[in-house]
């Protein structure tokens, strides 16, 4: 069966993909979603006769209006609008447009969810359910938990960690991120202990006279094991270990580091530099996640809140069930 042909840009629209390459350090992964937003968008305005170069303002709200029709959710309307944005600026500034329809548009009111977060004795499961996995890769999979729960790395720098970063037992990771930026990672002496051990594995894995500049190597296209490959045997593990497979994710993992961190009383700005957000307030949301915790302890441990239960209790009637 032949391949659809993927759907092509206008020279405005790739003009704007390579911007975002060449000036702001875009990954793939961010230039794919950004190429995919415009597309669509681009096919709607072709329906209705016009181009980026001519839409006008209400031709973008009903756009807007048009993904919100077929059931976006509104934080995904607003990545949308963001990258609509982005682009009317553009062309404003390479005087492609006199002017920008985007500037008038409001943005969808869109309530942050909270992030998924594992307890630190789930994590230990999980781990501990690697470990008795036997062979190549059982060890593989303990490592790459050590590294992910130890540092909060995004799943594709740990996939793509190249085999240089380790081979000298550093305490420190140097990871290159979004934008192209880099920034240090402390290692723990688990995640230290684990890789030192899959490298031992590792070297018995390649054939003769093969070899591998990252550290989880795989004969597959990348040359490295892929993200969506780690996602399926995390849920595997997750299984061994007890824990809904709905619940976990690398990046419910990426969570759980900078949770269990603030929980431990770390600084935030210790924790954005780690997980390398490039602004605080996006690390603010764990906070929230602590505070939600907090509620909860004193709600079912603080003696005022006990001595309230029992006067609710005393005033029930007999047999009464409700509430409880």
């Amino acid at each position: 069966m032949k391949k659809k042909p993927q759907a092509s840009l206008s020279r405005e629209g790739e003009a704007f993909i390579e911007m975002m390459t060449a000036e702001r350090g875009a990954s793939r992964n961010t230039e794919a979603a950004y190429r995919a937003d415009l597309v669509h968008l681009e096919a709607f305005l072709a329906r209705r006769k016009q181009k980026t170069r001519t839409a006008n303002t209400d031709a973008l709200r009903a756009y807007l209006k048009a993904l919100d029709y077929i059931g976006m959710t509104p934080r995904t309307v607003a990545r949308r609008l963001s990258v609509i944005r982005q682009l009317f600026r553009f062309l404003l500034a390479e005087r492609l447009r006199d002017d920008d329809p985007a500037s008038a548009l409001d943005s969808p009111r869109a309530g942050r969810p909270l992030p998924k977060v594992l307890s630190r004795a789930e994590v230990d499961r999980l781990i501990e359910a690697t470990r008795e996995k036997e062979g190549a890769d059982g060890g593989r999979m303990a490592t790459l938990l050590e590294i992910l729960y130890g540092t909060g790395l995004r799943v594709s720098e740990l996939v793509t960690l190249p085999l240089a970063a380790v081979e000298r037992d550093p305490t420190v990771l140097v990871v290159r991120g979004k934008g192209d930026k880099e920034r240090l990672v402390p290692l723990s002496d688990p995640a230290r202990a684990a890789i030192a051990a899959w490298l031992h594995v590792r070297a018995g894995l390649l054939g003769e006279g093969e070899t591998s500049r990252y550290l989880f190597p795989s004969r597959g296209r990348t040359g490295h094991l892929t993200r969506q490959r780690f996602a399926q045997l995390l849920k595997e593990a997750a299984l061994v270990a007890g824990i809904d497979p709905a619940r976990v994710s690398p990046h419910v993992l990426r969570h759980a580091f900078a949770s269990h961190l603030l929980e431990g009383g770390a600084d935030l700005r210790s924790v954005q530099l780690m997980l390398g957000h490039a602004d605080i307030a996006t690390t603010q949301i764990y906070t929230h996640v602590l505070d939600e915790k907090l509620r909860a302890l004193v709600k079912e441990k603080h003696p005022l809140a006990r001595r309230q239960r029992r006067a609710v209790d005393r005033t029930r009637m007999p047999g009464d069930t409700s509430s409880r």
